[in-house]
């Protein structure tokens, strides 16, 4: 978190988590930090999912639903891409963090790539397009935000 970018005095920008900082980043996110964002490597969003987990509990003596919780509080939005063949990237799915219900994560899948890895919407809305509102995001998918 040291190595981190305040844009605004209440985002906070990590370039990406590997390890133990994932801890303060995931604390700054559920204190305030509305519209932080960060980057990390999985190979899917549930998949990053365990990966925060396992980054947090390796020091961390909290217990696992404790930190599942954590997690579901702080994370809005997850995107992630993908690499094809030739090397470039694409978004391969869009979720909405909904929910940690005690045994697993809820997410509501927004947009995923089809087998040609076009985008897709999956006709889903946004469960809490309520809090996007609050934070002056008049539209979640653009980022713009009002005055």
């Amino acid at each position: 978190m040291s190595e981190c970018t305040y844009s605004v005095h209440t985002i906070i920008i990590v370039g990406e988590v590997r390890g133990k900082e994932v801890i303060d980043m995931i604390q700054a996110m559920n204190t305030g930090h509305d519209g932080s964002m960060s980057t990390g490597h999985g190979n899917s969003i549930r998949g990053m999912l365990n990966r925060l987990e396992t980054m947090y509990l390796t020091d961390s003596q909290v217990s696992v639903d404790s930190v599942r919780n954590q997690i579901a509080n702080a994370i809005d939005i997850f995107v992630h891409l993908r690499r094809d063949a030739k090397g470039r990237r694409y978004v391969e799915e869009v979720a909405e963090m909904t929910d940690y219900d005690g045994s697993e994560y809820k997410l509501n899948y927004l947009y995923k790539a089809g087998e040609d890895g076009v985008l897709a919407s999956t006709g889903n809305g946004l469960c809490d397009r309520e809090r996007l509102i609050r934070c002056g995001y008049d539209s979640m998918m653009t980022g713009i935000k009002s005055a």
